[in-house]
């Protein structure tokens, strides 16, 4: 006849203890991947968030500050390339496959030098895009906005009730960006450095 052993204090503790490790692992991947959610965004009948991947490490262009809110525009190599080619002064177009990234912070004073004023929260992130036969529509361009909501680290397609108001399409910023048309849509230039 078997006799069944019960299981010690000891162990009892082991297996609380790795239950416990088993569930925050659980959590914290469950927080990796949605903090990996924004790659999965996409405006409507437009860009993708995803083919935006790394911009964080691209060039930065300008900063600015509209409507409250501090920007830093940010480009990728081929349209750093463009602009130090003299692009859009020279007259010619930005190529396909130029991208633009702007990131929106809402201002904040610093703690430890009050004059300054830097980037606090992030508001939202802009994008454009130069391709001139999938946006032929619009210039050659493609436009996107994904708001940024701080209390669940989530973006979301842009809207009309955001502040300021957004199309949520790929032709979201056309509108606006015809005044620059002469500019091939730009309305940042590339200031000497």
């Amino acid at each position: 006849m078997k006799t069944q052993r019960t299981a010690s204090k000891t162990e009892l503790k082991s297996i609380a203890a790795m239950a416990i490790i088993v569930m925050s692992l659980a959590v914290l991947c469950g927080i990796a991947y949605s903090a990996q959610d924004r790659y999965s965004l996409k405006v409507p009948n437009g860009l993708a968030f995803s083919e935006f991947r790394g911009y964080q490490d691209w060039q930065i262009v300008s900063i600015s500050q509209d409507q409250g809110l501090m920007a830093a525009i940010l480009a990728n190599p081929v349209m750093i390339k463009a602009y130090r080619a003299g692009i859009p002064g020279n007259g010619n177009p930005f190529p396909d496959g130029s991208k633009m990234a702007k990131i929106h912070w809402n201002p904040k004073t610093l703690e430890t030098f009050p004059a300054a004023t830097v980037p606090g929260t992030l508001h939202d992130v802009d994008f454009m895009m130069k391709d001139s036969k999938r946006f032929a529509d619009s210039g050659g361009w493609g436009w996107a906005v994904f708001e940024y909501d701080a209390a669940s680290d989530t973006f979301r397609p842009g809207t009309q009730t955001d502040k300021p108001p957004q199309g949520n399409d790929a032709k979201c910023g056309f509108a606006c960006h015809t005044r620059v048309k002469t500019q091939d849509f730009i309305f940042t230039g590339y200031p000497k450095r």
